[in-house]
């Protein structure tokens, strides 16, 4: 091959790498473009939570090995915000919290499908049997119980999938929720929280 040659093919592959380069240049910010399209015309948005109902049927501290035994039943409505998209929960977890350390395990919600505007409600069961908490939240709970009165955040963690167009889905989205609630509570001669009481009696949003 002649050296003339070999400078024609150089020069070719050359403008093949230039055209490759500005196609890329040219797809990325239409495709960008589109996204940004859709989520103007769509504007998604997270759904809303709200507790509606904590009802404790246990919630005991054994003072002397820092293990606290939790049993209770919430009620949990989410409402889908949009006009135009729905909602997939692939997967919801639902646990309780107090000063920053989970304290039962977490429960698996069915996953579910949720339309245009629509609300739905779940009311698990979470459970805590003999959890061991730190000294440091032991002697918080003992504070408060004096007081008579603690605060219990249920959370959600969530993944989800939204906005569908024909049979567009979105990819899984990260959803982390918390709702306080606070339960009546008597440390004193280890009562505990009363069997059945009711910690929440109206809708508090999360």
């Amino acid at each position: 091959m002649t050296e003339k040659e070999c400078g024609h093919h150089e020069d070719h592959r050359r403008k093949l790498y230039r055209h490759l380069l500005l196609t890329v240049l040219i797809f990325i910010p239409f495709i960008l473009f589109i996204i940004l399209l859709i989520y103007l015309i769509l504007r998604p948005t997270k759904p809303h939570f709200v507790l509606q109902d904590a009802t404790v049927y246990a919630f005991n501290l054994s003072a002397a090995s820092n293990l606290l035994t939790t049993t209770l039943q919430v009620t949990l409505s989410a409402r889908n915000p949009n006009d135009r998209i729905g909602i997939y929960y692939d997967r919801v977890d639902v646990y309780a919290a107090y000063h920053g350390q989970q304290i039962t395990v977490p429960t698996l919600l069915p996953a579910t499908y949720q339309g245009h505007k629509d609300v739905t409600v779940w009311s698990p069961f979470i459970y805590g049997m003999e959890v061991p908490v730190s000294p440091y939240t032991g002697a918080a709970l003992n504070e408060d119980g004096i007081a008579g009165k603690v605060m219990v955040n249920i959370r959600v963690d969530a993944k989800i999938r939204w906005w569908r167009v024909g049979t567009f889905i979105s990819g899984k989205y990260h959803l982390f929720v918390n709702c306080p609630a606070f339960i009546n509570y008597d440390c004193r001669n280890n009562a505990g929280a009363a069997l059945g009481a009711t910690g929440v009696k109206y809708g508090l949003p999360c």
